[in-house]
């Protein structure tokens, strides 16, 4: 690390940077080489930019992946060339071991989460008809997927207030389906097969005991249940997550330090997030793929051709949460109404 970059962290008052600049230090000491997936996105920005700085005090190798999922935006792969040219370094782009369009075709098309995907697709796999019966009997009925039906049936959590774990995490979520079952397939395979498994590949092509990733924890979702920046993994590659415990502000606080550019769908098109061209795994994807159209339009086709199915029962579920949550209310009131006047 410079001395202009350490005085830079510490004139942002920020302990939460402070801490990860030292923490990120004393993971890469431990380690001889590290794999860095780079995104391309808002936080993929910072792990790199942190990476950059403290590998200058520590003897670790460090090899910057991204992986190309067959459907990406053109200002990402603009941005991966400036991040080159900035930084010095080489970013190794990775095909797919099967595209985007490829999985939707074989295992379905990704709905809502990556949780709630996976679990759909277990469901359809055998034969759930989407009843609304207890949890006894559907085990009972379906024996092969006791974890998907605990998620069907809200019993993962053992409270009255739906935890990460369970379908009423999605208000009205359990409600709509068994009212309007899926006529296609559903499933989260597309990450499975343009990610994790070309990175299991690029580790062993690098024989690497250390990978990164620009996960944040206040992303929530699946990410809000990780508890620790880094785990090791006897015999294997251990995982650390430099920014895990950064938040929102954080983040901002981290870019005005150290000057952090990011690409075009941040800086022009004002995406909070970015990744695969609308992807159904973001709540906001009707309005990326309207703004993306007059830079983009090809891509936002094929994105809609892609996941034609999944955007159209999304759109079905928001009508219906919508009006039934409206429904709802009015008999709540309804209901305090007539309490006040007793």
């Amino acid at each position: 690390m410079t001395d202009d970059f350490v005085n830079r962290a510490m004139a942002s008052g920020n302990g939460v940077i402070i801490d990860a600049i030292m923490k990120c230090q004393q993971v890469f000491d431990k380690h001889e080489h590290a794999l860095v997936s780079i995104s391309g996105g808002g936080d993929s920005d910072c792990m790199l930019d942190l990476c950059e700085h403290v590998r200058k005090v520590t003897p670790i190798e460090l090899t910057y992946v991204w992986f190309d999922t067959g459907i990406e935006y053109r200002a990402t792969r603009r941005h991966l060339d400036y991040l080159e040219d900035r930084y010095g370094i080489e970013i190794v782009r990775y095909k797919p071991v099967k595209s985007i369009p490829t999985c939707c075709k074989e295992f379905g098309q990704p709905f809502m989460s990556k949780y709630v995907s996976a679990h759909m697709e277990r469901l359809q796999r055998h034969g759930f008809q989407w009843e609304d019966e207890p949890f006894d009997v559907l085990v009972e009925r379906y024996p092969e997927v006791t974890s998907a039906i605990k998620w069907w049936c809200n019993k993962w959590t053992r409270t009255d207030d739906p935890g990460w774990f369970d379908i009423d995490r999605f208000k009205l979520l359990k409600e709509f389906i068994a009212s309007n079952p899926p006529w296609f397939r559903i499933s989260n395979k597309c990450c499975e097969f343009t990610k994790k498994k070309v990175a299991k590949n690029a580790n062993k092509e690098f024989g690497v005991d250390l990978e990164l990733t620009g996960i944040r924890k206040s992303e929530g979702g699946a990410r809000a249940a990780i508890g620790k920046c880094f785990t090791a993994h006897e015999g294997g590659v251990d995982t650390y997550r430099p920014l895990l415990w950064f938040s929102e502000r954080d983040k901002a606080d981290y870019e005005r330090a150290f000057g952090i550019r990011h690409s075009d769908c941040y800086e022009l098109w004002g995406f909070k997030r970015t990744g695969c061209v609308g992807c159904p795994f973001g709540r906001s994807h009707d309005w990326e793929l309207d703004t993306a159209r007059q830079y983009e339009p090809s891509l936002v086709n094929a994105a809609e051709r892609i996941f034609a199915d999944s955007y159209e029962y999304t759109r079905m579920y928001w009508e219906y949460r919508n009006e039934h949550s409206t429904g709802q209310m009015t008999l709540n009131l309804r209901s305090a109404r007539g309490r006040g006047t007793e």
